[in-house]
């Protein structure tokens, strides 16, 4: 069984917003640094209010932060 898990495209979207760091980005959010390499490198998934959160800071909606690899989904 393949394992599924969140994607996102933190990194890219720091960079094209004046390469913001993550110190940037975790302050905007109100976590620390460490959870924010947590989450680029998909090593943790965010809450659903953090996930919003974040796609707040970049003004986008949280499908183009966001996704889930869901091949052989069942539902």
């Amino acid at each position: 069984m393949e394992k599924r898990q969140v994607r996102n495209n933190i990194r890219k979207l720091r960079f094209h917003h004046n390469e913001m760091t993550q110190e940037q980005l975790a302050v905007k959010v109100g976590v620390t640094r460490q959870t924010i390499i947590a989450i680029e490198s998909a090593k943790y998934s965010p809450s659903l209010e953090l996930a919003f959160r974040i796609a707040l800071v970049f003004g986008v909606p949280l499908g183009e932060v966001f996704s889930y690899d869901a091949e052989d989904d069942p539902a």
